[in-house]
């Protein structure tokens, strides 16, 4: 739970939050950029390139619908289920501008934590490596399950958003049901092409992921799968897994978590510049 506070950077109100960001260079809504490197003595992290561009639309998407929802009382009045609505989108942004930071700086602390890992055999390591590859080990693991729900939040944004529809088709349905949704109806192909586009990229990255998410999740700790298989072979030294390789797929996973959010909102920004009354 947040508290309201005046003034204060962490305040529920939109406009409050985007003046703040305005005037610190995108410190975030997620409460400090500098969350997690603080623990290497390092500066906050400043937004640049296509994830600062990301951050701008979310952020533009939000004061919007602020707007939107709070300046014409008397259309609330008359239709409250519109001013809702606003105030849904503009909170669910919130939340996926939180997630995006939330990963990002979970990924840069697993690669800080692995680049500190200087052998490959466990029999190897040193008491300071083997804490290094525990620590290590928690923030790949955070990732890699915490890319899904990103992109699963992201999902119920553009199903809500786009008036899709997509849990006729399936209950509990993910960001890739979506995805199959718009595809298979033709639903928004200026959007839903890009999207598709970008997880055939990053399609073999994702499913290694998903292969370790669902082991840790429903079968044994994922790090410990591969010390299983070097036992039951009878291997006499245990190797780590592959580190560097497992870096690689997270950086693909953000990569294609940035983009989509990226795409879906600079998309939902043009729609709002068009109407107001809905983006279905």
């Amino acid at each position: 739970m947040r508290e309201r506070r005046r003034n204060s950077p962490d305040r529920l109100s939109a406009p409050s939050l985007l003046r703040y960001n305005e005037s610190s260079r995108y410190w975030n809504l997620a409460g400090g950029s500098s969350l997690l490197r603080i623990m290497f003595g390092e500066e906050p992290r400043e937004w640049k390139g296509s994830s600062l561009n990301t951050v701008q639309a979310i952020e533009q998407f939000i004061r919007r619908c602020s707007e939107e929802a709070e300046r014409r009382p008397e259309q609330a009045v008359r239709r409250p289920e519109q001013a809702s609505q606003f105030h849904t989108y503009q909170y669910w942004a919130e939340g996926l501008l939180r997630s995006m930071d939330e990963l990002e700086q979970g990924i840069y602390a697993a690669k800080q934590f692995a680049s500190r890992i200087n052998h490959t055999e466990v029999d190897e390591l040193s008491a300071k490596e083997r804490l290094n590859y525990y620590r290590h080990v928690y923030f790949d693991k955070n990732s890699y399950i915490r890319i899904f729900a990103v992109l699963d939040k992201l999902g119920t944004f553009l199903n809500s958003l786009l008036k899709l529809e997509t849990e006729r088709l399936k209950a509990h349905y993910s960001y890739f049901t979506v995805l199959r949704n718009m595809r298979m109806n033709g639903v928004h192909p200026e959007l839903a092409g890009p999207l598709d586009e970008l997880k055939e990229q990053h399609q073999e990255a994702l499913s290694r992921l998903r292969r370790r998410r669902n082991t840790e999740i429903h079968y044994m700790n994922a790090e410990l799968e591969d010390d299983l298989e070097q036992t039951l072979i009878q291997k006499d030294r245990i190797s780590l897994e592959n580190i560097k390789a497992n870096i690689a797929d997270l950086e693909q996973a953000w990569l294609l978590a940035e983009s989509s959010i990226g795409g879906t909102f600079r998309f939902a920004n043009k729609r709002f510049a068009k109407s107001t009354e809905g983006f279905g």
